[in-house]
């Protein structure tokens, strides 16, 4: 240290200076090069790792190169703030020992956040990449959970590094919460709210859902604390506070087992001796299809006399739960009872009206004749 001093001071005469502020220059210099190099080998690194099967260790790493970097800006700023300091005496440097010590808890926190999301995110592609299932309003849950705690937790510490008393802090934070509860009823309210949701799962991220008692239908984007996003099918955002959902029936179509079938073949009166042999044609060729599940309700039969039709009732199941696929299973068995009908000769119904003349009653022409004057008679 002896001779690093003697040549900086020989050096600082040199360029005609301070030496301590030749120092002060040494010390960013090499701040910027320790940061250069860090990235460098991170980087380095991070291409080597991601080769791995395992995923931990480069999950890691990635968490942790920005902080790393940051870590590294502020051990060598405050170092090099202290030597300001120590030459000069001025009352704003005494500050820099506490602001460092706050913002190397900053950085840990950040790296502990950001670890915890790169594990959510990697986890959620592994298993989609492999086709396992996983629940991903679980892994939400569970990674902002965990980011709440070390956030505040971090709080905590950084109180209590700044010379605050942190029992103080949490006693006036328990005496505080009820005036704060009843001023922020509502944002506690949607709070817990989305903590019920996180427990009851009543939907998950990507399920469709409506309300009977709202005008809520879309798939679900994204459940926070406050707010769940959901996407209407004209894909406008609609944003509902999650206290809501603890008020309101909601219906979630994407857990339905089947889809459901239900129409009425109406057939003319004129084909009324062909009905029973059409319901069971309709009802063999239903049993028969390779989309229809025969392990839940299935019923063909005739139903009513319609004002303009006999009507047959067609209800079934189909295996697929998709509303594409669905409409398409739909239209083969609508189609396929159309041909049915008509093999058996007899048409379909539509709405007719039939006038009745009672016998004796004839209509007569009248001639219209037109006189001098243009006038009819």
């Amino acid at each position: 240290m002896d001779t690093m001093n003697t040549l900086i001071a020989e050096f600082s005469s040199v360029i005609n200076t301070d030496p301590w502020i030749m120092q002060v220059f040494l010390v960013v210099f090499f701040t910027l090069v320790l940061a250069f190099v860090q990235k460098r080998i991170c980087r380095r690194l991070q291409t080597q790792l991601d080769r791995s099967p395992l995923f931990w260790d480069s999950t890691l790493l990635e968490a942790l190169t920005k902080p790393l970097t940051l870590f590294i800006w502020i051990v060598g700023l405050a170092f090099a703030m202290q030597i300001i300091y120590a030459e000069t005496g001025a009352a704003i440097f005494e500050a820099v020992e506490p602001i460092r010590d706050v913002a190397v808890i900053g950085t840990m926190t950040w790296f502990m956040v950001r670890f915890i999301t790169c594990a959510a995110n990697k986890i959620v592609s592994m298993r989609e990449e492999n086709g396992e299932p996983y629940d991903r309003t679980t892994v939400d849950a569970v990674t902002k959970l965990l980011r709440i705690s070390i956030i505040i937790t971090a709080v905590l510490v950084a109180l209590q590094t700044l010379g605050f008393s942190v029992s103080g802090v949490l006693a006036f934070g328990g005496i505080g919460g009820i005036a704060i509860g009843f001023a922020a009823r509502d944002l506690l309210a949607n709070f817990f709210g989305g903590l019920m949701v996180y427990m009851d799962r009543p939907f998950a991220i990507g399920d469709w859902v409506r309300s009977p008692d709202r005008e809520i239908e879309g798939h679900i984007e994204d459940i926070g604390w406050r707010l769940t996003r959901i996407r209407t099918f004209d894909k406008r955002p609609l944003y509902v506070p999650n206290s809501v959902f603890n008020q309101i029936s909601l219906e979630n179509p994407s857990r339905m087992s089947n889809r459901r079938i239900k129409e009425i073949v109406g057939v003319r009166y004129d084909d009324a001796g062909k009905v029973g042999m059409i319901v069971d044609d309709i009802k063999n060729m239903i049993k028969n299809h390779p989309e229809i599940d025969t392990n839940h309700t299935l019923i063909v039969n005739f139903d009513s006399f319609a004002p303009s039709s006999l009507d047959i009732l067609v209800y079934t199941f189909t295996k697929t739960r998709n509303w594409v696929e669905f409409h398409a299973i739909k239209q083969d068995v609508l189609l396929k009872i159309i041909d049915i009908i008509e093999s058996h000769g007899a048409e379909c119904a539509f709405p007719t009206s039939t006038v009745h003349v009672p016998d004796g009653l004839r209509l007569q022409q009248l001639e219209m004749a037109t006189d001098e004057s243009g006038s009819t008679t």
